[in-house]
């Protein structure tokens, strides 16, 4: 008699994902080290991209709401919009970090202006803000990716680490963009 049992199936390994995840998040960063520490920003480039750290915020605010709506979302079972709000919360940052990076590409690094008591509070929101967002990249992609596999005990796990910092990150773009104008001198 043949055994004709089928084989017990293999975990698919998430090995290939992490690679990805970590060369795409490496990448990321490492062109934001070049463009903000070396390139420092080409102003004869031609282009006029001042409106862009408007834009900026404006997607950081609305990654920001779509993570609210999202988690409000999931507590409520509403699956479906869950899923369309986080898919969307990744959107918004990731056409956030595409306009960062060609703004900062040609105007470089813009300069807080302000000081006293101001100042000291704009750099301890820039430095946590710096930091976190270091980790949203990967956080967000694995995230998603264990979302999209169904692997749902591993998304709410890396969710619960992900969703707070991925909303401080987004929040505190929105308060570094008006510090930033705040400090800058009136133009007359």
């Amino acid at each position: 008699m043949s055994n004709l049992s089928p084989a017990p199936s293999q975990p698919v390994s998430d090995r290939q994902f992490y690679i990805f995840n970590a060369v795409l998040s490496v990448a990321a960063l490492s062109f934001l080290a070049y463009i903000l520490l070396v390139h420092g920003g080409a102003p004869n480039a031609g282009m006029e991209l001042r409106f862009l750290p408007a834009v900026n915020a404006s997607l950081n605010a609305l990654a920001a709401a779509f993570l609210c709506t999202g988690y409000v979302a999931i507590r409520n079972k509403a699956q479906r919009l869950h899923k369309y709000c986080m898919v969307s919360a990744f959107a918004a940052s990731s056409l956030f970090l595409l306009c960062y990076l060609t703004y900062h590409f040609v105007h470089g690094d813009t300069k807080y202006q302000g000081s006293g008591p101001l100042r000291l509070i704009y750099f301890a929101v820039l430095s946590t803000h710096v930091l976190l967002s270091m980790s949203v990249v990967p956080l967000a992609l694995t995230s998603l990716y264990f979302a999209a596999k169904g692997a749902f005990a591993k998304h709410r796990r890396i969710a619960r680490v992900t969703l707070p910092i991925w909303l401080y990150v987004s929040v505190t773009g929105v308060l570094i963009f008006f510090m930033l104008r705040g400090s800058a001198p009136a133009v007359h």
